[in-house]
């Protein structure tokens, strides 16, 4: 399978280790610097991963959601020491409610960019490698169950325009008409899951599942780049989670706005977290180049 970046082909250790950590401190640093660095580096990577479907997706889907949530924080929360103006309800309108719907919009646009990234990169077979030892029938029925949905979508796509065909579509006719081509589909779908968990079973049981010493087949191989990008997600983790105890990422919403004062610390901090979170960008650029240098040299030489 290619790869559709020059990180996908690190060891799923280290993918899932930069994950877990992106996502659990985009979830837990409230510092705007922070939340801008997050969001604009998961924005970076999402395109990256996916050009113009990633853009299309934060602006249809991220930027109502953002506004959605940045409105309903002040709207019911009312706490904060700077009043702006006053709701016909006579609950004061602060400046701290507002900044703080901003910080949460712009916290769960991040984290959920991330997920999108993390879909890309770990794929099924990647998460059974990862958690197959552990947990070996929890990490097969996971990745059956995302496996699923996507081909479940694409089926009744398949289904729908097959029933179109033969004028049974669901958005022609009356209503009882619509009704009867939506169940048509439906039993069909239904049908055809019964018959893909059957072939399933059949296909595991016929390649020995579950049978004592079965081994499992393995492309992945932890080599020196893989140890190196180990190195790097523990030493950025440490420091960053060091920092974090410190007080490098303190900032408060109520009952005024406060923060870490931008001073030598703090600022390296966040550089090594921006660092971080691009980590995946700059290995692209740098591999993208590298592949430009040899295919110059190589019409050179022709």
């Amino acid at each position: 399978m290619r790869n559709k970046d020059a990180f996908s082909s690190y060891h799923p250790i280290i993918q899932f280790l930069y994950f877990g950590l992106v996502l659990v401190f985009s979830m837990c640093f409230m510092h705007p610097v922070c939340l801008g660095i997050s969001l604009l580096s998961a924005i970076a990577y999402s395109i990256y991963l996916r050009g113009k479907k990633a853009l299309r997706f934060s602006l249809l889907y991220m930027l109502p959601m953002m506004l959605l949530a940045a409105i309903v924080n002040p709207a019911f929360n009312h706490q904060g020491a700077t009043s702006i103006a006053y709701l016909p309800s006579g609950n004061a309108l602060t400046l701290e409610s507002i900044a703080y719907g901003v910080a949460a919009a712009v916290m769960l646009a991040a984290v959920m960019i991330w997920f999108t990234c993390y879909s890309e990169i770990m794929t099924s077979d990647k998460f059974v490698y990862f958690f197959g030892r552990i947990i070996p029938t929890l990490s097969l029925v996971l990745s059956m169950t995302l496996r699923f949905v996507p081909k479940f979508t694409s089926q009744i796509k398949a289904v729908s325009e097959a029933q179109r065909c033969v004028g049974r579509d669901i958005s022609n006719g009356s209503l009882l008409q619509r009704a009867k081509s939506g169940l048509t589909i439906l039993s069909i779908m239904i049908s055809w899951s019964l018959e893909n968990a059957m072939e399933t079973a059949d296909s595991m049981k016929s390649r020995g599942y579950g049978l004592p010493g079965r081994t499992a087949f393995s492309i992945y191989r932890f080599d020196n780049r893989d140890k190196e990008a180990l190195l790097w997600l523990v030493f950025c983790g440490v420091y960053i989670i060091s920092g974090w105890i410190a007080g490098g990422t303190y900032f408060r919403y109520y009952p005024t706005m406060k923060g870490v004062a931008l001073t030598a610390f703090p600022l390296s901090f966040m550089l090594l977290y921006l660092a971080l979170c691009l980590t995946p960008v700059i290995l692209d650029v740098r591999e993208d180049k590298k592949w430009s240098r040899l295919r110059n040299r190589e019409s050179v030489s022709v």
